[in-house]
């Protein structure tokens, strides 16, 4: 005889979790207070933190949207736990989108959760499934930036302006690229449950490397410059301009130096 675990504990909130929003918080201070004596390395924990926590809400609005969608295996996998262990693919989901962040100040989540697709009836909620992860960083962004397009910024401290801004710029990055419908992101997901079986046979074997080629050819100088150019006028609209975002990274990577124009600025 096999027992289950309850709903009520399927969905409870990981320690691993609460532990991530606390680093988030406790550092998020630092910078805002100027308590550390290294910025750097108070606004690269704040915004490394924050990044996981945004990539845990986004496998959470996965597994969710599945659960009211039919599949409801996701709490006894642990996906209703917001606990980065619990996901299929720690490496895809948390370690590559952080060394991304570190390498090319890139947001890209991965896949992660495994949704049971055959317990779910209707493109539609297929569709959604798949947009609700994407639409998660959309919403984050819009808190990230809410300060600077409702022009609340007087005695916000430079160095968390700063870090706020290279954050805003890793979750437009990350809602943009997963809504590209290439094999293996959410963009395609969304689009997958209307394509003909034929199609989707096709495709299926280069969605695992979806990822890593959306990222090598980010690398490609002449399509990095076009696609931040793009990502920088989203955020000029919504009050940031390039030498925050700029700064926030020169600090994200404390371990090359600051630039003086950001030290003084």
């Amino acid at each position: 005889m096999t027992t289950a675990a309850s709903p009520r504990s399927d969905r409870r909130i990981s320690p691993v979790f609460v532990g991530i929003v606390a680093v988030m918080a406790v550092t998020g201070w630092a910078t805002w207070t100027g308590f550390a004596e290294e910025p750097g390395v108070a606004v690269f924990l704040f915004v490394t933190a924050a990044w996981i926590v945004s990539l845990c809400l986004h496998e959470y609005a996965h597994a969710r949207t599945a659960l009211h969608s039919g599949d409801i295996t996701v709490g006894a996998k642990g996906y209703l736990s917001l606990n980065p262990l619990a996901y299929t693919h720690a490496l895809l989901s948390i370690v590559l989108p952080v060394l991304f962040v570190i390498m090319g100040g890139i947001g890209l989540p991965g896949g992660a959760v495994f949704i049971e697709r055959g317990r779910i009836q209707g493109r539609w909620k297929h569709s959604l499934i798949s947009a609700a992860g994407p639409l998660t960083n959309v919403l984050f962004a819009a808190v990230c930036t809410a300060p600077f397009w409702l022009h609340a910024l007087d005695g916000v401290p430079r160095d968390f302006q700063f870090a706020l801004a290279f954050l805003a710029l890793l979750q437009v990055t990350a809602a943009i690229l997963n809504f590209l419908p290439v094999p293996g992101l959410d963009g395609y997901g969304v689009i997958e449950p209307w394509l003909s079986y034929n199609v989707k046979r096709q495709v299926e074997p280069f969605a695992p490397f979806g990822l890593l080629f959306v990222f090598a050819v980010l690398w490609i100088p002449s399509v990095n410059s076009a696609f931040f150019d793009v990502i920088h006028s989203i955020l000029s609209s919504l009050g940031i301009d390039e030498i925050q975002t700029y700064c926030g990274q020169e600090f994200y990577r404390f371990w090359q130096g600051t630039n003086e124009f950001c030290a003084v600025s």
